[in-house]
């Protein structure tokens, strides 16, 4: 299944971000250097300077360990979704980076190396010894809390937020997402 900018889209709709109506209109973060950036993309990727390259490239690792592996197009999905989420909101973008250097400081104990440079299995196996499936998502907690709320739980909800990753859960037709009057009038089963 193909991600896309739509879906991305969709899922920003679903979590108040933004609105498709205006997803053209520059969103602007609340972090200290708005004011001195001078176009939309150095505001949204860098969110207020906290979220920049580095952590960009660390959250598409974990999607591609924590998606299904019938889904494609997760780069440019996770792209869009995370530059206009961190562009709106500055606390999330400094969550987000300081969750990307908990993970690395953990992965780093264990391969000597961070994150984004393990291998697919690896990826994998770092976030089990953390043991981040196990525990409760909190912004404010453990390590492993930190990194399931703003790295793996953000990321599932923007998958399962959007239309394609919807229709891999059964849900064609989520909340938020126009399904025509057809919808209403049929069953689950069609």
């Amino acid at each position: 299944m193909q991600l896309s900018r739509r879906d991305a889209l969709v899922a920003l709709s679903t979590a108040s971000v933004g609105s498709l109506a205006g997803c053209g209109a520059p969103v602007v973060g609340d972090g200290p250097d708005d004011s001195e950036a001078t176009d939309e993309n150095e505001r949204g990727v860098q969110g207020g300077g906290a979220v920049g390259e580095h952590e960009l490239t660390t959250l598409v690792g974990v999607a591609r360990t924590v998606y299904p592996s019938v889904v494609d197009g997760v780069d440019e999905f996770v792209r869009t979704y995370l530059d206009r989420r961190v562009a709106a909101d500055g606390a999330y973008a400094r969550g987000v980076a300081e969750a990307v250097a908990t993970l690395d400081d953990y992965v780093e104990g264990l391969y000597e190396t961070r994150y984004v440079d393990l291998s697919s299995a690896d990826r994998a196996e770092a976030l089990d010894v953390m043991s981040v499936d196990d525990v409760d998502p909190d912004p404010d907690g453990t390590d492993p809390q930190r990194v399931r709320h703003y790295l793996v739980n953000e990321l599932l909800f923007a998958l399962y937020a959007s239309p394609t990753g919807a229709s891999l859960a059964g849900l064609e037709n989520p909340p938020g997402h126009p399904g025509g009057i057809q919808s209403y009038r049929e069953g689950p089963g069609g």
